[in-house]
């Protein structure tokens, strides 16, 4: 059985998610990793900008409102992704599919528990009528839509009698599921490129068609095939967490690519491709790079001791999202964080060396005339980058 030790696992992450090279443009970039997590508007933006030398906000919104090469859609776990055309279909037949009835569920126990007496035609005309109203305006934000729906008004309790109890807008709900169920995608931001409020459209008018029809099984393949050609090797946890399928979907999934199975270093076993069993050298060049929050890379395994070394405590919160990392030569050696308007700080964990650590410095540097007077914070914060800001 051929051994893949974390060396090579480390040069084909940097070969092949375009961060010791830079990518062509942002199309290229989110195609090579299978898409941009987005659950955080700024990781969009950021994790491009890491990929595609010259990268600039306009390159992205381009992509993703004006040729629409790109979709923003729910994908694997449930997270919000930025993907290519070719990809969408695949993702939403082998994950957000899958979401629908459970969700629907939620919502009609929620219902019900508001007081409702027939939830299910209450439901089903209140996303015709909403749908309808989102067809007429083209795109329009909830609160549009609301105006147009008044009903969306209610409030649902979620939880109730326990510590988690919470109230949700029932317009939330109702866009989130034909959301999920590929009828509606969003949009464009209310605001700035760092707003994570959207205007809605409905996604055969956006996209200028819907979906192909997918059979899940046949998704489910074709999205591993992708995400081993991008993340390979990866271990059967790997592929169950990364894509939120079942233990046996994810087998089926790779008995159907003819995955092969091959040795890592920490001892256990992995999975490739077949024609990429061939090892993969080094990069010719040292890199650096400074990902955002939940940067796809990062979120790319959930073993992920071989490049992130003893320091998850500090780079992840306690619900697992990773916060803005800082890599040399496919290791994570500390974090990094927006400390006021053009200046990011660095905390490095680890001594990677000098000529290392002036490259990052010179990267953060960039990377802090790139925001400008722009200051974001990560949507899910984490101890380093918390004790950076203060």
């Amino acid at each position: 059985m051929r051994t893949i030790d974390d060396a090579e696992r480390r040069a084909r992450l940097g070969r092949r998610h375009h961060l010791a090279s830079s990518a062509r443009d942002v199309d290229t970039a989110a195609d090579a990793i299978v898409g941009l997590h987005s659950s955080d508007p700024v990781t969009v933006f950021l994790a491009a900008r890491a990929r595609v030398r010259g990268f600039a906000v306009e390159d992205l919104e381009g992509a993703l409102y004006e040729r629409r090469s790109l979709v923003r859609m729910w994908g694997m776990r449930r997270t919000l992704f930025v993907t290519p055309r070719s990809t969408a279909a695949v993702m939403d037949a082998a994950c957000a599919k899958a979401s629908v009835a459970p969700e629907r569920r939620r919502l009609l126990a929620a219902m019900t528990a508001n007081g409702d007496a027939d939830p299910e035609r209450r439901l089903d005309a209140l996303r015709r009528r909403v749908y309808e109203a989102l067809a007429a305006r083209g795109e329009a934000s909830a609160v549009e839509l609301t105006a147009d729906v008044p009903e969306l008004r209610t409030k649902l309790t979620y939880g109730a009698g326990t510590r988690s109890e919470t109230q949700v807008g029932l317009s939330t709900r109702v866009l989130f599921l034909l959301a999920l169920e590929a009828r509606i995608l969003r949009a464009r931001p209310l605001g700035s490129w760092i707003s994570g409020q959207y205007r809605w459209a409905p996604l055969a008018a956006w996209l200028g068609e819907d979906l192909p029809m997918l059979d899940a099984p046949t998704a489910r393949a074709e999205l591993l095939r992708r995400w081993l050609r991008a993340f390979g090797p990866g271990t059967s946890t790997d592929v169950t967490w990364w894509s939120g399928w079942t233990r046996a979907e994810s087998r089926a999934a790779l008995g159907e690519v003819g995955a092969v199975e091959v040795a890592l270093e920490d001892g256990g076993a992995g999975w490739v491709l077949p024609d990429d069993v061939r090892p993969v050298r080094a990069p010719s060049e040292p890199w650096i790079a400074l990902l955002p929050g939940l940067d796809p890379t990062v979120m790319g395994w959930k073993e992920r001791g071989w490049f992130l070394g003893p320091h998850a405590e500090l780079l992840f919160d306690r619900n697992g999202n990773a916060g803005p990392t800082v890599w040399v030569d496919g290791r994570v050696v500390g974090g990094w964080a927006v400390v006021a308007p053009g200046e990011v700080g660095i905390r490095l964990l680890e001594d990677p060396g000098r000529d290392a650590r002036e490259a990052i410095e010179r990267e953060a540097t960039r990377l802090s005339a790139w925001l400008g007077a722009t200051r974001v914070t990560p949507r899910f914060r984490t101890p380093l980058e918390r004790q950076l800001t203060g």
